[in-house]
């Protein structure tokens, strides 16, 4: 189809076509320009939900972080450290090798959620709209789980000096429980963070003759008893443990249906290892107790593989420790809690099948700085009988930077500079079997 114009208006057409093409591309160009700002990332809209999710348990006022990213003020200026971090995945914190195991407490952040970060970081970490902000994350006071039922803290603060070692610390301090309790969920808050290396709280039931001979509501040492054997008692116990604190690892939240038993009448023993750092301080540790609303059906017991008998060579930088053990009843697994010092390299636990395969349940890339507890996304039933490992690497080279001294031997010992091997874990036994009772065999009536 062809047009036919006088040339007198074929200018004019020109112009007006030139008019409404230039009109066209800069229209084009604004429309390019709102949809490239739209798809940049925002803090309110994209970043500050991730951070909620996987970041604020510890980036808040008050917790282990060094500073908090709860507002957009305290977050942007750290916005390209926050994308180094992510994309080396050295945040969130977590050690667990993707190969064996899915965990329900694993806060690493997907390939998607790492990009998102990046693209704030890289395109001026925008604010956007406060309206586009996700509802602010409730945090019970100074707790990381709700507010709690019960508050037991040390009577007495321990003064710690600015340097040398400093002797595992105990305090024995009545519950106060005029009858039976649940706790569901728990968490042990040092007040004097930077020094504690760990912390252990025991339930001590009535009829123990555990530190029988212990000062009640006062800090104690092993040393302080005259006789040897107290002396050593006071580093073994069949009791069993509340809850265990080390750097970085995470309150106690069992599911409905599950506790921990403290029986009317008990005593919490606090143990505590401390260590200096060139200040000198006062700790007085406290545990926070929610309580079950009622009885459960499964009562939770820490178990742990120990070997005590290893010799770490001088300059060894992969050495092997195992220690193995049958469970003496059906059990339900819950979690694990790998525990080394500063030569710890690589923990890991199996099960050991009759045909002699190996089943690797959890292995950790081991930081002691961050301890985490690994909690399965689907608790585990082993029947009676059935073989658990644990194995433990140590690197007493020149290359691990945070080694003492690659040119001593290493064996067991609580302060840092010696070692541990013991990996916790955490079972589900009927409401009825206390843990003295589940060691008897059969005791859950197989």
């Amino acid at each position: 189809m062809s047009v036919v114009t006088p040339k007198i208006g074929a200018l004019a057409i020109v112009a007006s076509v030139t008019l409404l093409l230039a009109g066209a591309t800069k229209s084009s160009s604004s429309a390019s320009a709102r949809k490239s700002a739209q798809a940049r990332p925002t803090f309110y809209k994209d970043v500050l939900p991730l951070l909620q999710d996987h970041c604020q348990v510890c980036h808040r006022e008050g917790k282990i972080a060094p500073m908090p990213f709860v507002t957009y003020q305290q977050t942007r200026p750290w916005a390209d450290a926050i994308k180094q971090a992510v994309q080396s995945r050295q945040m969130p914190p977590w050690f667990a090798d993707p190969r064996y195991g899915k965990f329900l407490n694993d806060p690493s952040l997907t390939p998607q959620q790492i990009a998102l970060i990046s693209a704030w970081a890289d395109s001026g970490a925008l604010a956007g709209s406060p309206k586009e902000a996700p509802p602010p994350k409730q945090w019970a006071k100074g707790w990381n789980i709700p507010q709690p039922d019960k508050v037991v803290q040390m009577p007495q603060p321990v003064k710690l000096p600015a340097a040398g070692d400093v002797e595992y610390t105990y305090e024995i301090v009545p519950s106060g429980f005029t009858d039976d309790k649940w706790v569901q969920m728990s968490e042990i808050r040092p007040s004097s963070r930077e020094h504690v290396h760990h912390a252990v709280v025991y339930i001590r039931p009535p009829n123990s003759k555990w530190l029988h001979n212990a000062p009640v509501g006062v800090p104690f040492t092993p040393s302080s008893f005259a006789d040897a054997e107290e002396r050593a008692e006071a580093h073994a116990t069949t009791s069993d443990m509340l809850l265990v604190y080390a750097p970085g690892s995470e309150p106690d939240r069992w599911p409905d249906g599950m506790a921990k038993f403290v029986p009317a009448g008990s005593d919490l023993v606090f143990q505590m290892h401390y260590t200096t750092n060139g200040h000198a301080a006062i700790d007085q540790t406290s545990i926070g107790m929610v309580f079950a609303k009622q009885a459960p059906k499964q009562c939770v017991l820490t178990l742990q593989l120990t070997n005590h008998t290893f010799m770490i060579p001088p300059r060894a930088d992969d050495y092997r420790v195992e220690v193995s053990g049958a469970l003496p009843n059906d059990a339900t697994l819950l979690s694990f809690f790998p525990h080394m010092h500063l030569r710890g390299k690589r923990f890991e636990y199996n099960v050991l099948h009759d045909d002699g395969a190996i089943e690797t349940l959890l292995r950790v890339n081991y930081d002691f700085h961050w301890q985490l507890s690994y909690r399965l996304a689907q608790p585990r039933l082993l029947k009676a009988e059935t073989r658990l490992q644990a194995v433990a690497w140590y690197d007493n080279s020149a290359d691990n930077m945070h080694n003492p001294d690659p040119n001593k031997f290493v064996t067991w010992g609580g302060q840092t500079y010696e070692e541990m091997m013991v990996g916790f874990f955490d079972v589900a036994v009927p409401a009825s079997v206390d843990k003295e009772r589940f060691f008897v065999r059969n005791a859950t009536g197989r």
